[in-house]
């Protein structure tokens, strides 16, 4: 496994372009990428905050796209657990629940599918990545600081996150984290907790839409914008069910409404089917 558990980035100039939970999804990772071309943002101020394979049909295909374009990317789960050969996906989920039966399936055919090569390649990914950004620094992990699988949604009480940079100890003015699905950003006290959403997924709002996030200046301030992706997701079904990945996983990327909600609290489970609007956060 790694040794390098935090990679320091630097300073980033420009626009950063953020996203999570490619998912095995090549259609929707090609698409991020044909965007981010489009954006002018080089590889080298694209961070994705891990579980490049999950759900979807081609982990294979989407990991190397992701090593060829170079962009940084934190461990999550999903290599975690490629990386070490492991049983399951280490997603975090209840066990005897809906989404731990779930990931069976497509766990078991990521892990067939992913070269010896490719998981020595998750077992060196960071643990955190840290930059700086204007005159913040910022903390990017998977799921928490404390916990790599831990979620935290925009409704998780703000002493849970402030635990959280309270377990950094360095400074850090802002966290980007990503595993939990749904994009949104918040001010915890004076600092700042993002969470670009995920691009393999629809954030289960009745949409098939997949997110990412824009970190930019605004005059003598920082803003986060969220901005939809949306690809030809009708591809991805096919794939998967061509794979035998029936699961209500195929059902979602049409659908935009996720087939188990286990791991929602209460105020998540209530925008279900709800077309998502995020407002940009200046900070």
């Amino acid at each position: 496994m790694s040794r390098t558990k935090v990679r320091d980035l630097g300073r980033l100039e420009g626009p950063v372009l953020v996203f999570g939970g490619a998912y095995s999804n090549l259609a929707a990772t090609t698409a991020l990428r044909k965007e981010a071309n489009r954006l002018g943002i080089p590889p080298e101020r694209i961070i994705c905050t891990g579980d490049l394979v999950a759900y979807c049909a081609e982990p294979e295909q989407t990991v190397e796209l992701i090593r060829d374009w170079g962009v940084h990317v934190v461990m999550g789960n999903c290599e975690k657990s490629l990386a070490e050969r492991a049983i399951d996906c280490g997603c975090g989920f209840d066990e005897g629940g809906t989404c731990a039966a779930l990931s069976v399936d497509w766990y078991q055919y990521a892990d067939s599918k992913i070269s010896a090569q490719d998981r020595g390649w998750m077992g060196e990914l960071p643990h955190r990545l840290v930059f700086e950004f204007g005159a913040r620094k910022f903390t990017v992990v998977h799921g928490g600081v404390t916990q790599l699988n831990r979620f935290l949604f925009a409704s998780s009480p703000g002493a849970e996150k402030q635990l959280e940079f309270d377990a950094l100890e360095d400074g850090t003015d802002g966290v980007i984290a990503g595993h939990c699905g749904i994009p949104f950003g918040q001010m915890v006290g004076e600092k700042v907790w993002l969470n670009a959403g995920v691009i393999g997924m629809p954030a289960n709002d009745g949409t098939r839409d997949g997110w990412y996030m824009l970190l930019d200046h605004a005059a003598a301030q920082l803003q986060a914008h969220w901005r939809r992706l949306a690809y030809p997701c009708g591809d991805t079904r096919q794939t998967m069910h061509r794979a035998g990945l029936n699961s209500g996983y195929a059902d979602a990327i049409m659908s935009g409404l996720w087939p188990s909600e286990d791991v929602l609290p209460y105020a998540e489970k209530r925008l279900r089917g709800k077309a998502l609007t995020l407002e940009p956060l200046t900070f």
